[in-house]
């Protein structure tokens, strides 16, 4: 039997009435009460209390106690709270705070595993040559239901989907040329003050950087990842004026000036040993 148009209408809208009666109580009960705008409701914060306290216990200007994180239990439940970890409904800064809380911990972690104490890049090595893969390339990450390896998450993952060449001031090497690592976990709430205040650490740090001079000193980080930070020499002295004032900011911003490479200095970044 075929309905015009009209009488099909008719028909569906008494059957809606009779679902909306049936399911308004029902919606009563799931509608929240809440005051709070949905917006701020649904966000998803990631917990990284733990790695947070561990940091700030034994972290200090950026030298790491690997003894005390091998032995924390405390250590070993937040990997595996890494690795069981939600991304869903989470934004890009809480994703990308993730993301290099994961990298920092497993770089900690892959020390750990090998007993390393002069450089990580004594991992890896077979008569004294590095390894192709070398310690990045190994599948230590466990994170968000993910197996992964430090290169994977920093060049596939962070890189990738980030765009922010800030996250180069964060991501520690466990090398004392690498930027200091922070005694404090990273979070999406802070991450853009985090990341700020890496950047000013590591850019104003004569060891790892000699800016304010004529003819400044860069970290080999600005060569192995240039395009990060721009397609010229401008470009890159326009984004380092950022964090610089006066003279030094006004040549950084003309473009118009030296730069040589300063030695990677690649010893492990741990606290001296107590004998």
């Amino acid at each position: 039997m075929s309905f015009s148009l009209r009488r099909a209408s008719h028909v569906a809208r008494r059957w809606l009435g009779v679902v909306l009666c049936i399911a308004t109580p029902l919606a009563a009960q799931l509608t929240p009460t809440s005051s709070v705008p949905a917006a701020a409701a649904a966000r998803v914060t990631l917990d990284h209390a733990a790695f947070d306290t561990l940091l700030r216990m034994h972290v200090t200007d950026g030298l790491v106690d690997y003894d005390a994180f091998r032995d924390a239990a405390a250590f070993r439940r937040y990997l595996t709270s890494l690795e069981r970890a939600s991304l869903a409904g989470a934004d890009d800064d809480e994703r990308l705070a993730f993301w290099i809380n994961v990298y920092n911990a497993y770089t900690i972690q892959l020390i750990v595993n090998h007993g390393e104490r002069e450089s990580i890049r004594n991992i890896d090595r077979t008569l004294g040559v590095l390894r192709l893969k070398g310690p990045w390339s190994e599948p230590i990450v466990r994170a968000a239901g993910r197996t992964l390896t430090l290169d994977e998450v920093e060049h596939r993952i962070i890189r990738q989907d980030f765009h922010d060449p800030r996250i180069h001031f964060a991501l520690v090497s466990a090398a004392k040329g690498s930027p200091p690592l922070r005694s404090e976990a990273y979070t999406g709430a802070e991450l853009d003050r985090q990341l700020f205040d890496q950047g000013t650490r590591f850019l104003k740090d004569s060891t790892r950087n000699q800016i304010e001079t004529r003819f400044p000193r860069l970290s080999p980080i600005f060569t192995y990842y240039k395009f990060d930070f721009g397609n010229s020499r401008s470009e890159l002295g326009a984004y380092l004026a950022t964090w610089f004032d006066g003279e030094t900011k006004k040549r950084l911003e003309s473009g118009r000036f030296g730069m040589r490479e300063l030695p990677f200095d690649w010893s492990l970044n741990a606290k001296p040993r107590s004998r």
